[in-house]
């Protein structure tokens, strides 16, 4: 009898063995879709060095700069921030802060303090206003914040180009029942949106399957940290680009970039200082020995918007087209051609989307972040 039992033992310890190799083999299949992030989909109408867009010099910037607070805190915002303000091209008519990287006390704090510091330098630097500290939510209103009437007094004195680094709280406070100063945002640059099922891990590419291949999965952030706000400004039909997670990672800031700035000093050494925790999780848990610099794109875009290759695309915000679903996904901010376009949307619009950069971009964007001459 007991060796009946140790034979049924055994053949069912060699039973799982097999099924745990067998489900190890499956998932070390060099699955494209895995290891790219994305679902086939139909190829968009890129357009090198556009379509060419109107868009005012005079701008607003809305971040959620939170530069360096942990080594998870991406520092994206103060790159951003750094080479607008140190601009020839534009004229700044202001800040405003938002919640989403951190707090609002962090990221107002943060804002100013390299405000600040780039003022020191000479550059004529923009009122900082203080801006929502929470989503919008259905069932809650969003507190009135400075940042929302200094918005619509700005386009009440002329057309506006918005560039939102972080969540569209702001952005939709300002401007909701006041389609007269939605009429004068010339351009509103946003960082978000993607194509449908696309998912955004950093180490695209790589060789291996679904259990080897690649590091932590990020979020749409922007989009994701208030959805509602990105609803209500998609459903007011503004003239939109969206410079998604695609194109950040056609280029990297890497550990010699931030050398590089430190030895310029002042702003620009201490957003590298800032930066180190960041480059410091990138090699240590993305693999990557730079990071993606999302927010620094839209920045770009809105000085050279030349380098960029962007499509016409209708977007909407529905139910995510995951790689892999089971019921119904979150909802997304996507983007693609009518036919794509799927039956339960929530808000939906025309947008610029911008993917890809043209190659060699990083050096005149990092030629630009170590520019020191004070404006004139």
């Amino acid at each position: 009898m007991k060796a009946k039992s140790l034979r049924l033992v055994i053949v069912l310890a060699g039973i799982l063995t097999a099924v745990v190799a067998l489900g190890v083999a499956i998932l070390a299949v060099p699955v494209a879709s895995w290891r790219t992030g994305e679902l086939p989909a139909p190829p968009l109408s890129l357009i090198a060095g556009g379509p060419v867009v109107a868009m005012s010099n005079r701008v607003w910037i809305d971040t959620d700069a939170a530069c360096g607070h942990t080594e998870r805190t991406d520092p994206d915002d103060c790159f951003a921030l750094m080479l607008l303000i140190r601009s020839r091209e534009l004229k700044l008519a202001g800040i405003s802060t938002v919640h989403g990287n951190a707090t609002i006390d962090t990221t107002d704090r943060v804002t100013r303090e390299l405000v600040a510091i780039l003022a020191t330098e000479g550059w004529e630097v923009p009122k900082v206003h203080l801006g929502s500290d929470r989503a919008n939510a259905d069932a809650v209103s969003v507190a009135a914040a400075p940042a929302h009437a200094a918005l619509r007094q700005a386009l009440e004195e002329g057309p506006l180009t918005i560039i939102a680094l972080g969540p569209l709280t702001n952005i939709a406070e300002a401007l909701k029942d006041k389609p007269n100063l939605q009429r004068q945002v010339s351009r509103l640059v946003a960082v978000m949106g993607r194509r449908p099922g696309h998912l955004f891990h950093p180490s695209e590419g790589v060789s291996g399957g679904m259990l080897f291949g690649h590091g932590p999965i990020f979020r749409d952030f922007n989009f994701d940290k208030d959805q509602n706000s990105a609803k209500h400004v998609l459903a007011m039909d503004l003239p939109l680009t969206l410079i998604p997670y695609d194109v950040a990672r056609k280029v990297a800031l890497t550990g010699a970039d931030l050398d590089g700035l430190n030895a310029n000093g002042g702003a620009s050494a201490w957003i590298a200082s800032h930066a180190r925790g960041w480059l410091q999780f990138w090699k240590q848990d993305v693999g990557k020995d730079g990071f993606y610099p999302f927010d620094l794109m839209a920045a770009a875009y809105s000085l050279q918007p030349s380098l960029f290759s962007c499509a016409e695309t209708k977007a909407w915000i529905s139910p995510d087209a995951r790689l892999w679903s089971w019921g119904r996904g979150r909802d997304a901010l996507q983007v693609g051609l009518d036919g794509e376009r799927p039956s339960d949307i929530k808000a939906a619009g025309p947008a610029l989307y911008c993917p890809n950069i043209a190659p060699g971009s990083m050096t005149w964007i990092n030629s630009r972040l170590r520019f020191q001459s004070k404006a004139l």
